[in-house]
């Protein structure tokens, strides 16, 4: 996490992600969670009148992590949940936020 120096928290890129309806649903969802804030697998569901574990099944399948930021989501339990580079980058990454430890 040393490359990274906290100069930008938001990107403003045009991506072409490759998913389901669904999928790009879900990755919209996470694109709109603050910089330093978390919301859980549960949450997004329920914004998309969805289940927690298709969420999560669309969080996994996120093969731009940085821009689409799903080490933002957690398990409704304030615990990490999954993360594609490892529970210590999500867990890395959260704290380069300053989203607080009992948050993760």
């Amino acid at each position: 996490m040393n490359n990274f120096r906290r100069r930008r928290d938001r990107f403003d890129l045009p991506l072409e992600t490759e998913g389901t309806a669904f999928q790009k649903r879900v990755w919209n969802a996470l694109g709109r969670i603050p910089y330093g804030r978390t919301r859980s697998y549960g949450d997004i569901a329920h914004d998309l009148k969805s289940a927690a574990r298709a969420v999560g099944q669309a969080n996994g399948r996120n093969r731009l992590p940085i821009f689409i930021p799903c080490h933002r989501v957690i398990a409704a339990d304030d615990k990490l949940g999954g993360y594609s580079g490892g529970l210590e980058v999500k867990e890395a990454l959260l704290e380069l936020e300053g989203v607080p430890a009992k948050a993760h």
